[in-house]
């Protein structure tokens, strides 16, 4: 039987991040399955507008401002109550959405996916604390994108027995075969794709390659690349690390066909799951992570389709990088359990399934 779905958050495309790109991906494939799906979300040119996006119907929410990254909307209450969902589907961390739930989702049946900890806002934490308890415990089901998150989260372990992990699904087929995107150089590859933030860690790789025989591809941008230069410079690396800049969507399985290792060296728990090492892992990577208590060693399983090493330790990581860069059979072995990995539990059939079946326990309860 079809259900009716309403997901909530603070934005969706084309606005650009991993949550929401996730919303997009799950939306449409409930769409394709028959289900009617509505995306609640805030508009950041203020005015509330509706539009249709392959069959999903997008509400975007009068914005009021924009404070701590959070986008302020009494509207978003306003447009909640007026919907008759058989399921809400909340992605935290929005406070705004949790809260118009509790004031006016009516006690309807909802679930919550726990994207990750609020990390750096503790402010906000402060006052929201007592109320995201009160949302949690409401929920019928919390999904959780790995299994180590639940327990790592202080949030998280007073509800695991409510907690589900689903990981994120990926179109895994799509990485499966491409041209390289870069040319080959003389030696051997490593790849990085990401914002340019703190918690991406890539200062650890740069200071990693002073000891490394390979070349780093640098895609993506943000407010730290400038930052990131100086230090390739400083450490007078600039012939073999190249930023790349922002790489388009379409061109990201040419990326990921562009290097022989893939490396996320991420160093906060603000790196909550790590898709881009889904994504590398169907494209047959080797890859090298941290361990940081959430998905990144969940992915990666350490001595089986790649290295998980602690943070903030560029000498590890330029260990695991040159353990892999000098034994070729082991660098395929890896990339190839990986993507029989991705193939296998990273599909966007898999991810709709698991969560639908959560939306029927939800609503028989």
């Amino acid at each position: 039987m079809p259900l009716r779905i309403l997901h909530v958050y603070k934005d969706y495309a084309p606005v650009f991040g991993g949550i929401e790109n996730h919303i997009r991906v799950l939306a449409q494939a409930q769409v394709a399955q028959g289900h009617q799906v509505t995306v609640l979300v805030t508009n950041p040119g203020g005015r509330p507008s509706q539009e249709d996006d392959a069959g999903v119907t997008v509400i975007r929410a009068r914005r009021l401002a924009t404070v701590a990254s959070t986008p302020l909307s009494l509207d978003l209450s306003r447009q909640l109550a007026g919907l008759q969902p058989d399921v809400t589907h909340l992605h935290f961390p929005y406070p705004i959405g949790e809260l118009s739930q509790l004031w006016a989702g009516r006690k309807r049946p909802y679930t919550i996916t726990y994207h990750s900890d609020i990390v750096r806002q503790q402010a906000i934490l402060r006052f929201y604390g007592p109320f995201l308890h009160r949302v949690l415990r409401g929920a019928g089901r919390i999904i959780v994108s790995s299994a180590p998150y639940i327990q790592s989260s202080p949030w998280l372990r007073p509800y695991s027995d409510k907690c589900v992990v689903i990981p994120f699904g990926l179109d895994v087929a799509r990485f499966g075969a491409a041209r390289p995107l870069i040319p080959p150089a003389a030696v051997p590859t490593i790849l990085f794709i990401g914002r340019h933030r703190y918690y991406k860690g890539v200062d650890d790789l740069i200071r990693a390659m002073a000891q490394v025989p390979a070349r780093l591809l640098i895609g993506g941008d943000g407010p730290l690349r400038a930052e990131w230069e100086r230090l390739v410079e400083a450490l007078d690396l600039y012939g073999r690390v190249q930023f790349l800049g922002d790489i388009p969507d379409a061109d990201l399985p040419a990326f990921y066909a562009s290097g022989d290792i893939f490396v996320l060296p991420a160093n906060s728990r603000a790196e909550a799951f790590g898709i881009v090492l889904q994504e590398a892992m169907a494209a047959g990577l080797p890859c090298v992570t941290t361990e940081l208590g959430t998905g990144t060693s969940y992915l990666v399983q350490d001595g089986v389709s790649g290295f998980v090493v602690p943070p903030r330790q560029p000498d590890r990581l330029a260990g695991a990088l040159n353990h892999l860069l000098a034994d070729p059979d082991l660098r395929f072995q890896m990339g190839q359990a990986g993507q029989h990995r991705a193939r296998q539990a990273f599909t966007i059939a898999h991810m709709t399934a698991a969560i639908e079946n959560v939306y029927r326990q939800l609503i028989d309860d």
